[in-house]
């Protein structure tokens, strides 16, 4: 036991420390990251946005965060499959807990995201967040983009989330919409994958439909991703729901016929070339599921995130 650590999430003698904490024990920060509002010398920053104010079925998603830091609590100090590496070896990764919102106040929502996340982007070069339902992603596009200028939306899900709204409304289900009307995004480079239900329009952006990405290999799908995006600057956006709720029951808006988790992340393994800004993992609410089996396919979602950010430092990308 002499080394062994416990709560690691708070007495990490660096960003860069390992940590033994046991898996079902300790202080539970997403991968046992030290929790920090202090953002000095950090790579990445991980944090929630516990929101979901803006779902149009189930609610719920607010726990995901919660749910998606515990599932992550089995990853120990291990390296991590398939990276074939200690993650946080050469990158220094805080998980800065959750942005306080006001649930009163939900018209407040956006700004406060965006201006929290902007405040990240100005100190840590890539945020990782944890969701919250998918509307938080509009916030997020608004402070990345005005860090990095129009972005290839690179999106997993069943939803194309492109249905007319009014200005102000707060809703998951339009906000790729209102991404393309602010200039937040690049129609013509963003891609959307598994979708499984139709929306009156799509912006000029490119669909694999749910039939379609089941008889792709994810070699194919990932090839089609990264010819589509053409090297742009890209934001990586993960709705669980893209699963079928077989590996995904735990989400807010489930719909059959989805991508099993094996294929996602095998996607994703493969999308070490494309130019990834910023990420988030969303729509999980936990109280549907049983076992966790949602926040364990989102953490590892979220592991993989960091795992292509880990190589992207290492290799000089």
């Amino acid at each position: 036991m002499a080394s062994k650590t416990i709560d690691h999430a708070i007495t990490a003698p660096s960003l860069k420390s390992a940590a033994s904490d046991p898996t079902h024990a300790g202080i539970l920060s997403f991968m046992r990251r030290k929790y920090s509002k202090r953002l000095a010398g950090a790579d990445v920053v991980v944090w929630g946005i516990p929101f979901d104010a803006a779902t149009s079925n189930r609610p719920g998603a607010r726990f995901g965060p919660q749910a998606i830091r515990r599932a992550s609590a089995i990853f120990d100090n291990d390296p991590q499959y398939p990276f074939q590496r200690d993650l946080f070896a050469e990158m220094a990764v805080i998980d800065a807990g959750d942005c306080l919102l006001d649930y009163g106040h939900h018209a407040k929502t956006p700004a406060t995201i965006a201006r929290e996340a902007a405040r990240i982007l100005k100190s840590v070069p890539y945020l990782l967040t944890l969701g919250g339902d998918h509307f938080v992603t509009l916030p997020l596009l608004r402070a990345h983009a005005a860090q990095h200028g129009p972005l290839a939306l690179v999106q997993f899900d069943a939803h194309q989330d492109t249905w007319p709204d009014a200005e102000g409304r707060i809703d998951h289900g339009s906000f790729v919409g209102r991404a393309v009307r602010e200039g937040l995004i690049d129609p013509a480079r963003s891609i959307q994958v598994g979708i499984r239900t139709h929306a009156p329009e799509d912006f000029g952006i490119r669909i694999l439909y749910g039939d379609a990405v089941e008889e792709m290999s994810a070699s194919a799908i990932a090839d089609d991703i990264l010819a589509h995006t053409q090297g742009a600057a890209a934001y990586l956006t993960v709705d669980i729901d893209c699963l079928d709720p077989a590996y995904a029951p735990g989400t807010g808006t489930p719909v059959s016929g989805g991508l099993s988790s094996a294929k996602l992340l095998s996607v994703l393994r493969k999308l070490a070339p494309l130019d990834i800004r910023g990420s988030d993992v969303v729509e999980v609410a936990p109280a549907y599921d049983h076992a966790d089996i949602t926040a364990i396919a989102a953490s590892t979602v979220a592991m993989y995130m960091l795992g292509l950010r880990a190589e992207r430092l290492a290799t000089g990308r």
